[in-house]
């Protein structure tokens, strides 16, 4: 019997199966394709997950020949632009890499930690009972431990499971391409001339987007009523000529698509032995926010998983991903679903709300605080009890998820730091000088002793004792997801248990 049959080979089920090698639970890949997709459907990450990269060593990977790797100078809130320039301690990081080598970078790192990806594979059926999961495949069936569903929108292991996928679904189509620059094209020149911006431009029949994401290529996108279907250029070139009345120069297409947008979210991201994550259990209509959202579900669930079956933390522990995770999807929704409306809203009523909100995000706090929500720092795991202290929090773990506005960065500290994503403090140790991210490496839950002569039993957390400027606790109890679990030393052994260690 397999340990983990992860279904999907996607950047979200690439990411679980190294999460779960990494905790010395070696999973199972199955993807119906027989080979990688190179469809460049996402552009780049964004948020913690750029952060979670670093904390597992792969962010040089990705960033290695990224037109852009950094802090954006802005980004867009749906049309309406924010600009970061001038405000220090902004978290937001994001790295441009496209989807096809995303998954190639994951898929290599799953090799190196002995991962089994199997392409070419559908799965027809699943069943689950007190024992394990029944996956069945063309010609055979594996059982395994537990199961998770990476298997994107339309997920089958989602509709085994009978779980339902409430929402919306756009009644507009968006038509995406990918085109090579040819100077002689003039786009972007001829654009001007036309009166069209860079980023969305309304018009009366439809939207036009024109942007660029890396050098030798230009994306042009058209929104209008319809439904989705197969695009050629010469449908690509109608649709522009009907929003905007007038053809522009194209270069030579290297992809076209056509989607329609969705805003669903599954009743549950569980199911017994079986889970859900990424496209699978949350589908958003704007913002770029999936990819940021399913991997770091990938994270939350991988080391509880592993956890478990490697009798390091009782059963109980995987109940707090779907506490954790889903409120996430919740929030990420509804921002979402407000960017597609500003997009959405056409004629005088739509150009004056994007100008006044324009005015409005070009003052520092709602610039902080969008960028914060952007970025997913400005929500925490857990609920803080009233007038709670250093090392106090009240609750289960992974006891939902709380608003905390844009105290998600610089300047936390103490207990405010319980259920966010730990900082990447620069440490000297008897040894040298290191960051937090190069302690977490190995996926490992990580005591840092800051001053707070902390002891702990057992041999899974490692300790390390160091020091460091402005030290934010005496003591940080960090999971292998990167969250904080606990800081100072009152309560320190009680969170450990609850947390960490088998019941």
């Amino acid at each position: 019997m397999d340990e983990v049959i992860i279904v999907g080979a996607g950047p979200v089920g690439l990411m679980l199966a190294c999460e779960l090698a990494l905790a010395g639970v070696r999973p199972t890949v199955l993807d119906e394709r027989p080979e990688p997709s190179d469809l460049p459907k996402a552009n780049g990450l964004m948020g913690q997950i750029v952060r979670m990269l670093d904390y597992r060593g792969l962010l040089e990977r990705f960033a290695e020949g990224s037109p852009f790797a950094g802090r954006p100078p802005g980004f867009p809130f749906g049309s309406v632009p924010l600009r970061f320039a001038g405000l220090d301690g902004i978290p937001l990081r994001m790295v441009m890499v496209q989807q096809p080598r995303m998954e190639r970078l994951l898929a290599e790192r799953a090799a190196e930690l002995g991962v089994e990806i199997v392409r070419g594979t559908p799965v027809l059926g699943l069943t689950q009972d007190d024992d394990g999961v029944t996956l069945d495949l063309p010609g055979r069936r594996l059982r395994a431990h537990s199961a998770v569903g990476c298997d994107g929108a339309h997920s089958l292991v989602r509709k085994q499971l009978g779980i339902s996928f409430h929402g919306t679904t756009d009644d507009e189509a968006l038509l995406l391409g990918h085109f090579r620059t040819d100077q002689a094209t003039g786009l972007f020149e001829q654009s001007r001339v036309m009166g069209l911006e860079q980023g969305w431009n309304h018009r009366p029949h439809g939207r036009l987007l024109l942007t660029s994401l890396r050098p030798g290529v230009d994306i042009v996108g058209v929104r209008e009523k319809g439904a989705a279907g197969p695009v050629t250029l010469a449908g690509f070139q109608a649709a522009i000529r009907r929003v905007i009345g007038a053809d522009l120069p194209l270069g030579e297409p290297i992809w076209l698509s056509s989607t329609v947008a969705q805003a669903r979210l599954a009743e549950r991201y569980r199911s017994g032995r079986v889970f859900l994550a990424g496209d699978a259990a949350h589908l958003f209509p704007a913002g770029g926010s999936a990819l940021n959202v399913g991997l770091m579900d990938a994270v939350n669930l991988g080391w509880k998983l592993a956890a478990v079956l490697t009798g390091r933390a009782p059963i109980r522990l995987l109940d707090t991903y779907e506490t954790e995770r889903r409120p996430v999807g919740e929030r990420t929704l509804a921002h979402t679903r407000a960017q597609a409306a500003l997009e959405r809203l056409t004629g005088v009523e739509g150009t004056a709300l994007r100008d006044l909100l324009a005015g409005v995000f070009a003052f520092e706090q709602p610039a902080r605080h969008l960028a914060h929500l952007l970025h997913g720092s400005d929500t925490r795991y857990g609920i803080p009890s009233e007038g709670a202290g250093e090392g106090m929090v009240a609750g289960e773990p992974g006891g939902g998820v709380v608003t905390a506005g844009a105290a998600g960065g610089r300047g936390v500290v103490g207990a405010d730091l319980i259920g966010r994503l730990a900082p990447d403090l620069h440490l000297t140790t008897g040894d040298g000088h290191t960051r937090v991210a190069e302690l977490m490496r190995d996926g490992r839950p990580l005591l840092l002793d800051l001053g707070g002569d902390a002891t702990i039993g057992g041999d899974w957390i490692r300790v390390v004792r160091a020091r460091c400027d402005d030290p934010p606790a005496d003591t940080l109890l960090i999971r292998p997801d990167g969250q904080v679990a606990w800081t100072g030393t009152a309560g320190l052994r009680e969170a450990a248990a609850e947390w960490l260690q088998p019941a």
